[in-house]
């Protein structure tokens, strides 16, 4: 299945509450929401508190992006604030594997995220017990910036890694997704596109119900087999 997840961290934090009511009135049904720590990442967005308000407002997929080191230590509060994914950078983990594996214990989908420059053999042990893989398509930690050539072909390989392992998980990009990247990602594997700046500068309903309609489009228009 195909998803568009918009990503707040480029709305208009003014009127936080009235962007995700136009992107959820568009038809979206994922929200993506970087959590960043000023360490793992040179920038600090937000946590708990602003998740916990979201979930009260509203019913969409909530897809926690964890951009923080040793994000262990707080899956029962991200729990509690209503995520329904958490997804960590393998960067971050000194134990990838149990710190999957407590998200999922939690009752959460459990993601892994890697860098543009990080080798895919870094999670591929761990392939096995995540919902899905992201793939930044930029060096994370600031919005806007422009979508890495090279991380096309990573995507690919990915795609077939899990192929080749019979394995049903989705594969996120993150970072630079547009009108003139996203059929690069998807025709590279990808099913699920963060988007953030292309949603929110602007009017977002109205992008987000063209993106909606262009990813339902080529769904409709590609008979890929994601398992799902």
């Amino acid at each position: 299945m195909y998803q568009l997840s918009p990503s707040i961290l480029s709305a208009d934090f003014m009127k936080l509450g009235e962007e995700i009511k136009k992107v959820e009135e568009a038809g979206v049904e994922w929200l993506h929401i970087d959590v960043m720590d000023g360490i793992f990442v040179p920038s600090i967005s937000f946590g708990m508190p602003v998740i916990s308000s979201v979930r009260k407002k509203c019913s969409l997929f909530l897809d926690v992006h964890l951009m923080i080191e040793e994000p262990a230590r707080y899956i029962s509060q991200f729990k509690a604030a209503g995520a329904d994914m958490l997804t960590v950078h393998a960067e971050a983990c000194k134990h990838l594997d149990s710190t999957l594996y407590h998200i999922r214990e939690a009752g959460m989908k459990a993601g892994v995220a890697i860098n543009p420059a990080t080798p895919l053999c870094v999670v591929e042990e761990v392939l096995g017990i995540v919902d899905m893989v992201l793939i930044m398509t930029v060096n994370p930690g600031f919005g806007g910036q422009k979508y890495i050539p090279y991380t096309t072909e990573k995507v690919k390989r990915l795609k077939e890694m899990l192929k080749n392992k019979n394995l049903d998980v989705d594969i996120e990009v993150d970072g630079g997704i547009s009108k003139n990247t996203m059929d690069l990602a998807l025709d590279a594997g990808a099913n699920i596109l963060v988007m953030g700046s292309a949603i929110f500068n602007g009017e977002a309903k109205e992008n987000a119900m063209m993106y909606q309609n262009r990813l339902e489009a080529y769904e409709h228009e590609h008979s890929v087999d994601l398992r799902r």
